[in-house]
């Protein structure tokens, strides 16, 4: 008997030695939605047997597929003409930010976001609310502070000033969301409400005190099988955040003080936001159609362009930049370029060569991984196929669940090969 979609996901969510909390899937061929489907708990309580399922318009914390919705916020600010993407970005902030180590390079929005701009997570990303961004930017001197946020010089004779090594960095989408509120006078989050989700009509917030009560019932808890960096697959799911079913949302007293440029990284701009993958399906179809959708238009045909065109590619003879264990190749704005490069457990590959002309799926989008969500969002412009999931939490470690052929997770290569049956 043919083993139906439905069948091969419900036995990935299922495998006793790698179970997943909850799956929420689309997939879209020739830009319309061919399949889509749940499996699994949004909220599983410890005291009863029967959990909230998971369904259409469960709002999941996606992790880094957040980067790509703010770089299309981004990209609108630019259309208005309140941004460039290659002018100093001191312009905007109202202070001037260099790298100490080079210090005669200005850094500009297209380096920040293909991960050129010579920033470092090692210092954090996320600030306390009385924190100001400008206090850890700007480095008088090469101090403690610069040498943990500042790419700096070294014995490896690597060019590492701004727009020339690429290096995955989170922090880069505080500073984005820092130069958003500077230009626009208004919140991170609530700029981006009024910027992409209202305009596309799509529930969803870079925090949850913003969701309404229906929204946050739908929210799903991320879980992993994990408790004092234990795995057990066999334990008790335990909850990593958004655990708001039994307790309340937490309140955000420095709103009402906020001033917008302060302290961007409190809204999570590279990985906070909750959405559904339906309302995630609304921004691929509308990129797919070159910024429009049903009737509204997000973004010109020329702007979607900009976005989707590739900014650094990986040169292993040139030393231009850290692959993250072959994960990342190419880099446009905001959006990862998946060129199809496999070996065992390495590289971009996103499915087995099942594609019309013997290939992995190709295209654009974004990854994300965190509190044992693990997220995707990637699409071919040409043929507009697509394929999103969200995964609520992982049983097993994914260190240990490697994929066979990229540098994903097992899980993730299973779903997106289940998936890529309904686009051919």
């Amino acid at each position: 008997m043919k083993t139906t979609t439905d069948q091969q996901l419900q036995a990935i969510v299922s495998q006793p030695q790698r179970p997943l909390a909850s799956l929420s899937v689309i997939a879209i061929r020739a830009g319309e939605i061919v399949y889509e489907q749940q499996f699994g708990d949004r909220f599983i309580p410890t005291t009863a047997a029967v959990g909230l399922p998971a369904n259409a318009d469960t709002l999941f914390r996606i992790a880094s597929v957040s980067k790509m919705v703010t770089a299309l916020g981004v990209m609108r600010l630019v259309e208005q003409g309140k941004l460039a993407l290659d002018t100093d970005i001191s312009r905007y902030l109202g202070y001037t930010l260099r790298n100490p180590y080079y210090p005669d390079v200005a850094i500009t929005l297209r380096m920040l976001l293909s991960h050129t701009s010579s920033l470092r997570d090692d210092g954090g990303y996320n600030f306390p609310a009385n924190t100001s961004l400008q206090s850890v930017l700007q480095a008088s001197e090469k101090n403690a502070v610069s040498a943990l946020i500042w790419a700096r010089p070294d014995a490896s004779n690597k060019n590492y000033a701004p727009g020339k090594y690429f290096s995955y960095v989170n922090l880069n989408w505080g500073v984005i969301g820092a130069v958003m509120e500077s230009v626009s006078g208004k919140r991170f989050d609530v700029l981006m409400q009024e910027l992409i989700f209202q305009p596309l009509q799509i529930s969803g917030s870079f925090h949850p005190e913003n969701l309404s009560p229906a929204e946050l019932n739908n929210l799903a808890t991320l879980y992993r099988k994990q408790k004092n960096d234990v795995w057990d697959t066999a334990g008790a799911w335990q909850p990593q955040v958004d655990d708001y079913h039994q307790q309340g949302v937490p309140k955000r007293p420095y709103l009402a003080t906020y001033q917008p440029g302060w302290n961007a990284t409190l809204f999570s701009p590279q990985g906070g936001l909750r959405i559904s993958a339906r309302g995630l399906s609304r921004m691929m179809q509308m990129l797919m159609r070159e910024g429009e959708l049903d009737g509204v238009r997000l973004l010109q045909p020329a702007s979607v362009r900009t976005l989707l065109t590739p900014q650094w590619r990986y040169d292993a003879a040139l030393q231009n930049g850290d692959d993250y264990q072959g994960m990342f190749q190419s880099w446009a704005l905001g959006f990862q370029v998946f060129t199809d490069i496999s070996a065992a457990h390495h590289g971009d590959r996103l499915t087995p060569p099942v594609m019309p002309g013997g290939h992995g799926f190709t295209g654009v989008g974004h990854l994300g991984f965190a509190y044992g969500l693990e997220s995707g969002f990637v699409f071919d412009p040409q043929t507009r196929n697509g394929m999103i999931y969200l995964i609520g939490g992982t049983g097993a470690d994914p260190d240990k669940n490697t994929g066979e052929y990229s540098s994903l997770s097992i899980w993730q290569e299973q779903i997106m090969t289940a998936l890529a049956a309904q686009l051919r």
